[in-house]
């Protein structure tokens, strides 16, 4: 087909898009000066693309004298992709137009079941009955959806889909929420992928770490996991096992067993029962702040009411998360030596509690760090994941309508 009238207008189709999308709303005359085009050739093209819907005219532009020309645009409503965040106690699901402009965005909790046959199906089926709800109310079908972009807490294998090292919260769902089930389960093509990975990917097309050369995206939550972009490419490397910082040791444990919610829970747990012992061999009356503290921590043990405790001046708050800064620290510090990264992202469930950590760990960076990296807390927040499962959708959806048309 190379070289035949077809495909070279297929060609220029393709090229007045990128116009478009680049540019955002063009006169045909400018189409042509932009793309080199001849004037018939843009209006042959225009025509067709207006006839997919992908194109459409805006109306007169507002010249200051002579013939009003007519404006051309991308039609970002043509078709819409959704990314969907599977996480071990929220799914978020975000609907975005073919722009990347998110119009609705839903999070629901993560019900684990026993994780044999019957509750893998039901879990499949509880993401069908989101997405089905979220396009009811947003007045769209399923023709409508050319991909979904799911992000999962795993490494995905990049030749089967198949998952493997999902976090310990979702142990045996693996084949639920494998390539092949999803695809079974939604009628539109389906991508999958680590949702570090995509976290890292969303913070560098609209979040802290666009335009970063090198850049790492660090989460800490239920899990702990790394996404290493350089030059605007995720590494995957052997197995798609780059960033799997999970693995790496510290004090000869996993860094996951230090640095996830449980990590921090079993050090905060050690630290008061700790301090319980001392105040039982001190004068109480003269330790009665202290022993309240404590108290109410042991009570109401969560991350979150640790952070809470710390804003507040909590001292032994903060002396559990000075002493846990340090082992983020220790991580940071491989990293960093071995990948000199210009910039780490915190993110996650934890690390997204940047105006806690990030003077603790600056400091230790300034002081002990070989390379010193700029950190920064994340930009997207918990819409990290979807957001990048956004993009990679949205470049699936383009790629097909190139080919499409190449056809």
């Amino acid at each position: 087909m190379a070289g035949t009238p077809q495909y070279i207008r297929n060609l220029n189709e393709n090229l007045i898009m990128d116009a478009l999308i680049t540019q955002g709303t063009m006169s045909r005359a400018d189409i042509s000066r932009q793309t080199g085009l001849s004037k018939p050739t843009v209006s042959l093209a225009v025509e067709h693309l207006i006839d997919r819907n992908l194109v459409r005219e805006m109306g007169p532009a507002d010249n200051a004298q002579g013939r009003k020309a007519t404006l051309i645009r991308f039609n970002e409503t043509a078709y819409y992709v959704c990314g969907i965040d599977i996480g071990a106690t929220r799914i978020r699901i975000a609907l975005s137009d073919l722009n990347g402009e998110i119009i609705a965005y839903r999070t629901y909790p993560m019900v684990v079941q026993e994780a044999h046959e019957p509750a893998q199906a039901t879990m499949l089926e509880l993401l069908r009955s989101h997405m089905n709800k979220l396009l009811d109310e947003n007045h769209l079908n399923w023709d409508q959806i050319q991909c979904i972009g799911f992000g999962i807490p795993g490494v995905v294998l990049p030749d089967s889909g198949r998952i493997h090292r999902i976090v310990a919260p979702l142990a045996g769902l693996e084949q639920a929420f494998s390539l092949e089930s999803l695809s079974g389960a939604f009628p539109c093509e389906v991508i999958l992928e680590n949702d570090v990975n995509l976290a890292a990917l969303g913070e560098y097309r609209s979040g802290a770490a666009a335009g970063y050369p090198l850049f790492v995206f660090f989460s800490i939550g239920t899990g702990t996991g790394a996404g290493i972009m350089v030059h605007g490419q995720l590494l995957r490397g052997l197995g798609g096992l780059t960033g799997e910082i999970a693995e790496m040791l510290v004090d000869a444990r996993r860094l996951e067993e230090v640095l996830s919610a449980d990590g921090l829970m079993q050090l905060a747990k050690d630290y008061l029962d700790q301090h319980d012992e001392l105040l039982e061999a001190a004068d109480t009356g003269a330790n009665v702040s202290l022993d309240v503290v404590a108290d109410d921590l042991h009570r109401h043990l969560t991350p979150e009411k640790l952070f809470e405790a710390a804003r507040s001046g909590e001292v032994e708050a903060l002396d559990i998360l000075q002493q846990y800064s340090q082992m983020i620290a220790s991580a940071l510090r491989q990293i960093s030596v071995v990948l000199a990264p210009d910039l780490i992202v915190l993110g996650g469930g934890i690390g997204g509690n940047g105006d806690v950590l990030l003077p603790l760990l600056r400091q230790i960076i300034s002081e002990k760090f070989p390379v010193q990296p700029q950190l920064i807390c994340s930009k997207l927040g918990e819409q990290a994941v979807v957001t990048g499962a956004v993009q990679v959708a949205i470049q699936q959806t383009m790629l097909n309508l190139q080919q499409e048309a190449m056809e």
